[in-house]
């Protein structure tokens, strides 16, 4: 017997559809009629998602842009940052580290706008966004940063 949650990842046919809400998708979709694949999304409020879609939610490596300025590039799981990536706000200040379930949450490193890290150094570990214990992890931010490198590369092909 055939395992169920590989014949539902394989890309059936790729197409574009427009939803009543104004979210428009264009991309791969399988055979349940799910995004699933690479794809294009952009929602009513014009954020933007390019990258890996599974079971209709972003999963996989991506990029996100949001109508104010802020992006985040690196790992998504069940439509939320989650792994490594880098997080630029509006203005500029930037977060290149761990995220989970959409937040800030894990090892890494906070750059501000004019380029330094705080004193003393925003390079830690983070829960909800705060930082609860200073520790140097620079193998964390390297990974994060290739991860982001990974995705937009991946994006450039879509």
């Amino acid at each position: 017997m055939a395992d169920v949650s590989v014949v539902d990842s394989v890309v059936a046919k790729t197409g574009a559809y427009k939803y009543e809400d104004g979210t428009r998708y264009v991309g791969e979709w399988n055979s349940k009629g799910q995004k699933s694949g690479m794809g294009h999304l952009v929602l009513p409020d014009g954020t933007r998602y390019d990258g890996a879609m599974a079971a209709g939610l972003c999963s996989g490596l991506g990029l996100m842009a949001f109508p104010d300025g802020a992006k985040y590039e690196g790992e998504f799981m069940q439509g939320w940052f989650h792994g490594h990536g880098v997080f630029w706000r509006a203005d500029g200040m930037k977060f290149e580290g761990e995220f989970r379930g959409g937040r800030v949450w894990g090892l890494g490193l906070v750059t501000f706008n004019d380029g330094s890290n705080g004193f003393p150094r925003n390079e830690g570990y983070f829960q909800d966004c705060k930082m609860v214990r200073r520790k140097r992890c620079p193998e964390v931010v390297q990974r994060a940063q290739k991860v982001a490198y990974m995705a937009r590369a991946q994006c450039q092909q879509i």
